[in-house]
């Protein structure tokens, strides 16, 4: 699996943009960055993740159309490890700390349960090992 935390901040972003809409050609990419950077800068970058194994191309006609290689959950993990080891040290506990903390009240009864039963099946699956 392409390692997402390899990535720059204008990469990751093209890439946040192509897994949001599951496929885009470089227009569609420009047209989604707040900053309007110049069609041809974007078009190098794509490339650049082709390149590198992160997007697949097809043709449209005269269009080329980009797709992700891996899932966004995959996508989504690959980051997430990136942050945990860099922000937090590796430690899952200061991230889970961190998230309860930024907003307490603003998390339900339902979620507190669910987080509950996340924990305790990853119990579960550790004394399996």
């Amino acid at each position: 699996m392409p390692d997402y935390s390899e990535l720059s901040k204008r990469e990751r972003q093209i890439m946040e943009i192509i897994h949001r809409l599951g496929e885009a050609s470089v227009k569609e990419v420009v047209d989604n960055l707040a900053d309007e950077p110049s069609y041809n800068t974007i078009r190098v970058s794509i490339y650049n993740l082709k390149n590198k194994g992160y997007l697949r191309q097809r043709e449209e006609g005269k269009k080329h159309i980009y797709q992700p290689v891996v899932e966004a959950e995959q996508a989504e993990q690959s980051a997430l490890k990136h942050v945990v080891k860099t922000y937090f040290g590796g430690s899952t506990p200061k991230v889970v700390s961190t998230l309860l903390n930024l907003d307490s009240s603003k998390i339900s009864e339902a979620e507190l349960d669910e987080l509950a039963h996340l924990i305790e099946t990853a119990r579960q699956k550790r004394g399996k090992r």
